[in-house]
């Protein structure tokens, strides 16, 4: 058998014959790469119907860290998914079921819900209103919950970081931080978006819009980057957001995975990976004033 330059030269065409793409639920099942100790003894409650919004899809768990006292009340952070459509249950996903899992095992209360944000048709208006409408659902049962209605942190992925444009703009006083996980943060040259939406709806569901005023009066942002994201103009959007933010002051914390692909926190096994994830689990302890667990364990 011949180990000659016939082989070698087929071993330099393999590797570089493109990567096969993943499948959804190769992208969206697995959990994501940091783990913490009493993730397994989170109490989940599931299917709660939050909005009077004819649409079945459109449910909510939260998660509840293990052993809470009676009046021991935890602040609250509810995820916002990217633009997949409600019907695909992203809810369930092992992506944000782990992600929920790990916030309780942080010591915080976790908002996982399915809105109605969609692709190619982002549908804005009606995912903002399902996003207000989780917001009212959780802070009025807060105390079910042994959570604390007046400290929130918002954290957003991908399609749905545009979604956190209404806390920016109105900064109500129980935000206390947000976090945009590779996401659009200016749709403005977005094609999916452009194609659907107003050129006012366009500016008005944009973060990079709202960076205006002093600094003391911005929510506080962390942000994400995946250096290889193959999804269009996605870190052209994060790129220009970020010399806006730095321009107008904004608080801001920003890692970039120079390696990473969209969905880094799940697809991408690393330390680089679970640095990111455990930074922003940190900022969020930090700004809704969370205790901070003194083990953590790295897989």
């Amino acid at each position: 058998m011949s180990i000659g330059p016939k082989n070698a030269n087929f071993s330099i065409k393999a590797s570089a014959m493109p990567r096969r793409a993943k499948t959804p639920a190769e992208r969206v099942m697995p959990p994501v790469v940091y783990r913490l100790p009493g993730m397994d003894a989170v109490t989940v409650h599931s299917n709660l119907k939050y909005s009077d919004v004819n649409n079945p899809y459109l449910l909510m768990d939260v998660y509840t860290p293990p052993g809470l006292s009676t009046g021991d009340l935890r602040p609250i952070v509810v995820f916002i998914h990217g633009g997949v459509g409600a019907q695909y249950k992203p809810k369930d996903w092992g992506l944000f079921q782990s992600w929920g899992r790990l916030i309780a095992a942080g010591g915080m209360v976790a908002v996982m819900f399915t809105h109605r944000l969609g692709y190619p048709k982002p549908l804005l208006a009606e995912s903002a209103l399902d996003v207000a409408n989780a917001l009212d659902y959780i802070r009025s049962r807060a105390d079910s919950f042994h959570a604390d209605p007046g400290r929130i942190g918002l954290v957003a992925w991908s399609g749905g970081a545009p979604l956190l444009s209404t806390a920016m703009r109105e900064r109500p006083s129980f935000v206390r931080c947000m976090v945009a996980f590779y996401g659009y943060l200016d749709v403005q040259r977005s094609p999916s978006h452009m194609e659907n939406e107003t050129p006012e709806s366009l500016e008005a569901f944009s973060p990079i819009s709202h960076l205006h005023g002093d600094a003391s009066s911005m929510i506080p942002l962390f942000v994400a980057r995946a250096g290889q994201d193959e999804v269009p103009m996605m870190n052209d959007s994060i790129d220009r957001f970020l010399t806006a933010a730095i321009a107008a002051n904004s608080p801001l914390t920003y890692m970039n995975h120079p390696f990473g692909e969209h969905g880094f926190d799940n697809q991408n096994e690393g330390d680089l990976s679970r640095e990111i994830v455990r930074g922003a689990l940190a900022f969020l302890r930090t700004h809704l004033g969370a205790a901070i667990e003194t083990q953590i364990h790295r897989p």
